[in-house]
């Protein structure tokens, strides 16, 4: 029989690479932070296991690693552009449409809070509920941004990506 952290945690792994990589934009740092918070969840899984929302507390966990990562090295390293569209673990590569690209490159225009709300709601498929409860917003201001957010990349593919935001 599977333990929890087999089940559950183990799982989130490329998920988490994902999000790693949307804040630290860096693949080894990226891994890195990965790896130090799948063993934290491993050393609290018995804790997890308790927990209403474990996925949240991995990621939140995820983020406060990778936050340490950025003020250790005092600065935040950006991808090159290629990169900067092809957010996916590598064993995940496929060839992009000219639409995800530009939805790529939108993200990047976006205000941090509005580009991790919808990158998790769009990309990752979490609830309202699971993002405010990780990124303690309420879930209406989390509504709200991911309509901001929307609403703009509405406008940016309507406009063709000319950057028209």
């Amino acid at each position: 029989m599977k333990s929890f952290f087999e089940t559950e945690i183990w799982p989130l792994k490329n998920r988490l690479y994902r999000f790693a990589l949307l804040w630290l934009k860096d693949r080894d740092k990226a891994q890195d932070a990965v790896q130090e918070t799948m063993t934290k969840g491993f050393l609290h899984s018995n804790q997890l296991e308790q927990m209403n929302n474990p996925v949240g507390w991995m990621v939140k966990t995820l983020k406060n690693e990778s936050l340490m990562q950025i003020r250790r090295d005092g600065k935040h390293e950006v991808l090159d552009e290629a990169d900067s569209q092809m957010m996916v673990v590598e064993s995940e590569k496929q060839d992009f449409s000219r639409e995800v690209k530009m939805v790529y490159r939108f993200l990047d225009l976006l205000p941090a809070k509005q580009r991790e709300i919808f990158y998790l709601r769009e990309v990752e498929g979490l609830r309202h509920q699971e993002i405010a409860s990780y990124m303690e917003l309420p879930e209406e201001q989390v509504k709200v941004n991911l309509h901001r957010a929307r609403k703009k990349l509405k406008t940016y593919l309507e406009n063709n990506g000319n950057g028209q935001i």
